[in-house]
């Protein structure tokens, strides 16, 4: 089998599945409870928080548990919403964000607030200039993703960064779910960042759960109440065994991550060299710089995505149309809506996705794969 979904979600490492185990087994207790069983737990919670944190270059009390990505956007963008809302109601972000990140908007819109969706160009990508154009003096939050996790546009996190540095008092959210491990980490813990998203599965930890970054300083208010945990930020009793088993999964990533970074960018050329050549194929991530190593996007025209999908699949290789969030809804591509691709094209839009143990065997092995399926579906469509 070749897996080139890992956009959608990875694999567990076998290590990370082993301290799952080992943890589940041993530390079974509940970190909250006063007794000796209760407090072992609690020492391998707070340890791997402090692993987290020492791997990213942060304090560990900027570090609080979740259940993953979708809760950890919910939390920053309606947390921010109850929380600054006598300063302001307003909210800047990019017309091509996750669902988790648009949908949170679409609530408060309801609930009187004012969002502004900023637009992209034909490549992807949101202007540093737009973010300042539309800051207004109740403008509470600026969230924009590091990673479009449909095409793979790096979006120029540290020139908003920049624009908001005089704007000290708006809160500036990345989502970093498709980011982390790619070589970027500087960009995402950017001194001007308040807030981050990260979600275990995207990086062989288990799924259910992951972590925001909060600057020290910086208010939120809870979603989750109930017991008071994670410093009184997100009740519910934590997941210590996944909670151990991500911080592993993190150091793991982060381990030769240049190297591993290099062999995702070689692996994703050889693709799309071979792909870009078709006359019916439109390339919509490319091979520059502020392209993430990861993500390969292309359309094959006048082919749905869906029946590129399943095409390849009878080659045991396995991909995605576009956010597989939504693909199974059959919509269409938000991200290359956004970027005003026809819908005819759009809607045959698929996703590689790579991961470090991805090999360029199986990138020959798609691009022999490619080759059989695209003469079969000229010959249908001729």
């Amino acid at each position: 089998m070749i897996y080139f979904d890992n956009s959608a979600t990875t694999k567990a490492a076998p290590a990370v599945l082993d301290t799952y185990q080992k943890v589940s087994e041993n530390f079974f207790g509940n970190p909250s409870s006063l007794h000796a069983v209760g407090e072992h737990a609690n020492n391998v919670l707070q340890q791997s928080r402090q692993q987290i944190a020492d791997l990213l270059h942060v304090d560990s009390d900027e570090i609080y548990f979740t259940s993953g990505g979708t809760e950890g956007d919910n939390w920053v963008v309606k947390g921010t919403a109850i929380e600054k809302r006598e300063f302001g109601k307003h909210i800047i972000t990019s017309s091509i964000e996750h669902p988790a990140i648009l949908n949170s908007m679409k609530q408060l819109e309801a609930l009187g607030y004012e969002v502004t969706y900023l637009p992209v160009d034909s490549r992807g990508f949101v202007s540093a200039q737009d973010v300042k154009d539309a800051i207004r003096s109740d403008t509470i939050l600026v969230s924009v993703m590091a990673v479009n996790n449909e095409i793979g546009s790096m979006q120029p996190i540290d020139a908003i960064a920049d624009v908001l540095k005089d704007y000290p008092s708006i809160h500036f959210h990345v989502d970093a779910v498709q980011g982390i491990g790619k070589g970027i980490e500087t960009t995402i813990f950017n001194p001007r960042v308040d807030f981050a998203t990260f979600s275990g599965h995207k990086f062989h930890a288990p799924r259910g759960i992951g972590f925001i970054y909060a600057k020290r300083g910086k208010h939120l208010a809870p979603l989750m109440t109930g017991g008071g945990q994670e410093n009184n930020m997100r009740s519910g009793t934590e997941n210590v065994p996944a909670i151990a088993g991500m911080a592993k999964a993190l150091r793991l990533l982060l381990t030769d991550e240049d190297q591993k970074v290099a062999n995702e960018q070689a692996i994703r050329k050889a693709i799309f060299d071979h792909v870009s050549h078709f006359p019916k194929v439109t390339m919509f991530s490319q091979l520059t710089p502020d392209f993430a190593p990861h993500i390969l996007c292309f359309a094959i025209a006048g082919v749905r995505g869906e029946t590129i999908v399943h095409a390849f699949e009878k080659y045991d290789i396995y991909m995605s149309t576009t956010s597989a969030c939504s693909s199974k809804d059959g919509t269409e591509s938000n991200t290359l809506a956004s970027m005003h691709v026809p819908d005819g094209i759009a809607t045959s839009a698929v996703r590689v996705s790579l991961d470090e143990n991805n090999t360029m065997a199986e990138a020959e092995k798609f691009n022999q794969a490619f080759d059989q399926i695209y003469q079969r579906f000229e010959k249908i469509n001729s």
